[in-house]
């Protein structure tokens, strides 16, 4: 059947038949297709098909992995009849900027085996169990996922309701097929890539408890316990999924097929993957041939550079982007004001800051330019609104920390921080409530409207009503600065540490006339 995308005609779906008929772009041959499966992944979801199946699919092209993913999905994101229609083959579109001019690379993935449901297909999941050549285990179920169930009692012939419980039942039959395992050689490596810190270490704190939960045997907790290697995981990357209509149409009109299941990302990637075991090394061999994959013995090096190099920086400059009018990221990019601020405050704000035994400074700056790059990509719209909301959870987590650490080195305060950390308060101060409602909180900023979603939106309210009251402005920010209520310990410790922080804060929120004049 034809179909006209993009005028032009496309002659058929993305599937393994259609392979033979399309020159457009390279396609993933028989070979690759008949690899067994080795990795067990659950989720079907854009971050797990741009990221951990691009770097499998990647080795499986250079001969190296050789291994293929079974899936298992959950939600009714993404039917998994959708993948039976097109054999697990999808187009990931990867989109980027570098060195001043735009990237693209179209790609199609071969690394999905198969697509099982786990409500409708839990037996054939379990029989995946059994197979010697399975050997790694990959998740995104969100941060919600990776949960303790007390009352997700595993039953034979049922679905378990939670990841872990599912995760439990696939190991718990694992080793009964291999009975017992006695030499420990079937255990699995575990990569969740959930966005929460200790994604490995917690998902395993939870598996041993509900096994217990379950009164499993002794030998089957301890072979969970050793035999199993539940990794730490650092991912970036930002995958945006499926493109705009008009977009999409015209990428499938050039390839010549249409594809249900197409993808875009950025080009940038990075997976930094916790393990000391040589064992579990080798079997991420997935790394060996692409630079993105990184297995270590401590990632947190990686979690640092995230922390303060990308999501701080985005913190730091999301309020000043909304009050000069840019809604995107990228848009703000190409404002040479803008651009100078921001990478200013990188290269010569953050970066000194984050110098140490472990990170160099060729690394961070290397690390900092990337960074640039991926704000201006021109085809990932990233929306200032959505990374300012929480501001106040970012602020302590990412940019109080940093700040001190710039302020331990140099002895002073870094400019253009403090500048952005104004513009926050000025953000927060400037806060009312719609029809009244707690929910429906707004601000503003140059004058504009803009949304508000904060859960410490009314701990800060009551802190400005003290400059109506008469108290000074570098007092109510000092009170700010030092409420438990609002900030952790470790960020009250930081705080602390700033002599002057307050002074300067203020002095710089008086220079935008408390957010009606934020300029650069």
């Amino acid at each position: 059947m034809q179909e006209i995308l993009g005028n032009k005609a496309v002659n058929s779906r993305l599937n393994r038949d259609s392979l033979a008929a399309i020159k457009s772009i390279p396609t993933p041959g028989e070979k690759i297709l008949a690899l067994p499966e080795k990795v067990l992944q659950f989720g079907t979801g854009v971050l797990l098909r741009g990221l951990p199946d691009y770097y499998i699919d990647q080795a499986n092209k250079q001969g190296v992995f050789n291994g293929r993913i079974l899936v298992v999905k959950s939600t009714a994101q993404n039917k998994a009849d959708d993948f039976k229609e097109q054999d697990g083959l999808f187009t990931l579109c990867l989109r980027g900027w570098s060195k001043g001019k735009a990237t693209s690379e179209d790609i199609i993935n071969g690394a999905i085996s198969r697509v099982l449901d786990s409500q409708r297909d839990w037996q054939r999941v379990l029989e995946a169990a059994a197979s010697p050549d399975m050997q790694i285990v990959f998740s995104n179920t969100t941060e919600v996922g990776i949960v303790l169930d007390k009352e997700d009692i595993l039953v034979k012939g049922q679905t378990p309701r939670s990841f872990p419980g599912k995760l439990l039942a696939f190991l718990l039959e694992r080793f009964e097929k291999f009975k017992g395992d006695p030499d420990g050689s079937k255990g699995m490596v575990i990569v969740p890539t959930e966005l929460i810190t200790d994604n490995g270490s917690t998902l395993k704190k939870i598996c041993l408890e509900l096994a217990r939960i379950n009164q499993l045997s002794e030998a089957f907790i301890q072979w969970l316990d050793q035999a199993n290697d539940f990794c730490d995981s650092l991912v970036d990357r930002i995958v945006s999924g499926r493109m705009q209509p008009k977009q999409e149409a015209e990428e499938m009109g050039r390839l010549g097929y249409t594809d249900k299941l197409m993808i875009m990302s950025e080009v940038y990637g990075l997976w930094a993957i916790q393990t000391s075991r040589p064992h579990s090394a080798a079997q991420l061999s997935f790394s060996q041939v692409n630079k993105g994959v990184i297995v270590t013995a401590d990632i947190e090096k990686y979690r640092h550079l995230k922390l303060f190099l990308l999501n701080a920086p985005h913190t730091f400059s999301c309020v000043i982007a909304q009050a000069l009018g840019f809604q995107f990221v990228n848009q703000a990019m190409n404002d040479e004001g803008f651009y100078g601020f921001i990478s200013e405050l990188l290269m010569e704000e953050a970066v000194p800051a984050v110098l140490g035994d472990t990170i160099s400074k060729q690394e961070a700056t290397d690390f900092a330019q990337q960074v640039l790059d991926r704000f201006k990509n021109p085809y990932i719209d990233h929306r200032w609104s959505d990374i300012s909301k929480q501001m106040t959870l970012k602020m302590g987590m990412r940019c109080l920390p940093l700040m001190r650490d710039f302020f331990e080195k140099f002895g002073k305060l870094p400019e253009r921080m403090v500048k952005g950390f104004a513009a926050y308060l000025a953000f927060l101060k400037n806060q009312f409530s719609d029809h009244g409602s707690d929910n429906n909180r707004q601000t503003t900023l140059n004058g504009a409207k803009f949304s508000l979603t904060d859960a410490k939106a009314a701990a800060l309210a009551a802190h400005w009503d003290k400059l109506r009251d008469g108290a000074p402005l570098d007092a109510v920010i000092a009170d700010i600065l030092l409420d438990e209520s609002i900030w952790p310990q470790a960020v009250l410790e930081a705080v602390r540490q700033m002599d002057g922080l307050a002074v300067s804060a203020a002095t710089a929120l008086q220079a935008a006339d408390f957010g009606n004049n934020i300029r650069l």
